[in-house]
């Protein structure tokens, strides 16, 4: 069975730090470009990272750039995205997905390329 499952969300302060892992089940990442989308109460569902196949090129949106970071362990079939100096808006719910593109050193954070979806891990932010 496909799967994809976000952990590691939760309420945090302003400021403050988390780390959501997305690991893959019933197929292997190394050939899947990886993005991460939120979707904030009342607002579209956004594209605000993501990372290639093959280099571990990343993209980042600009809201999220600097703060947040994006990493693959293949070898553990997972995907991260570290977050710092959070703010109120970044709370969302926060969906990883993958993008079956092998051998490349591309990724978008166009939503309709992605084929598996996660279900998502709520981010609070709020003291």
């Amino acid at each position: 069975q496909v799967q994809l499952v976000e952990s590691g969300g939760g309420l945090v302060q302003p400021g403050g730090s988390v780390r959501l892992s997305c690991v893959a089940s019933g197929f292997r990442l190394d050939d899947y470009a990886i993005g991460w989308f939120r979707q904030a109460p009342g607002k579209e569902r956004e594209g605000i990272s993501c990372i290639s196949s093959s280099d571990g090129s990343t993209f980042y949106v600009n809201s999220v750039k600097g703060r947040f970071t994006i990493s693959r362990d293949n070898a553990k079939n997972t995907v991260y995205l570290e977050m710092n100096s959070l703010k109120p808006e970044d709370t969302a719910v926060y969906y990883c997905a993958a993008d079956h593109y092998p051998g490349s050193n591309y990724c978008t954070t166009i939503m309709r390329v992605y084929e598996y979806w996660g279900q998502g891990t709520q981010v609070n932010v709020s003291s």
